[in-house]
């Protein structure tokens, strides 16, 4: 199969409705084998994607902006570019941003997070 460009601007994205969520976007980018799910997420300023449970094991990457996620305590914690978080299965979490974010989110049913992480 040849190279396939990919585009995941917010004019790609759809809106996120669930979990009383606003100001927030996703793209899916592609499904892989077994459980597996990659996605660009875009918070606009002000956005939020509200209180649920992690379907699947989630690694929350930030590539623009900076934001905050908060685990079922609801203590937010600060991420910006270069950041990102991890969030396992079942975990309560919520995503949001005061300035605007853009993230690659990538869901499996299972991570192993690399040295050091």
């Amino acid at each position: 199969m040849p190279i396939r460009l990919v585009r995941f601007g917010r004019e790609q994205a759809k809106p996120v409705e669930s979990y009383a969520s606003s100001g927030a976007w996703a793209c899916e980018l592609a499904h892989g084998g077994g459980e597996s799910h990659a996605y660009v997420v875009h918070i606009e300023p002000g956005g939020v994607i509200g209180p649920h449970p992690a379907g699947f094991d989630q690694l929350f990457l930030v590539v623009q902006g900076s934001g905050w996620v908060a685990g079922s305590d609801g203590v937010r914690h600060p991420i910006n570019a270069g950041c990102g978080a991890y969030v396992p299965t079942g975990e309560h979490h919520s995503k949001g941003s005061e300035a605007g974010m853009v993230a690659v989110m990538i869901q499996a049913s299972q991570f192993q997070l690399g040295p050091g992480q």
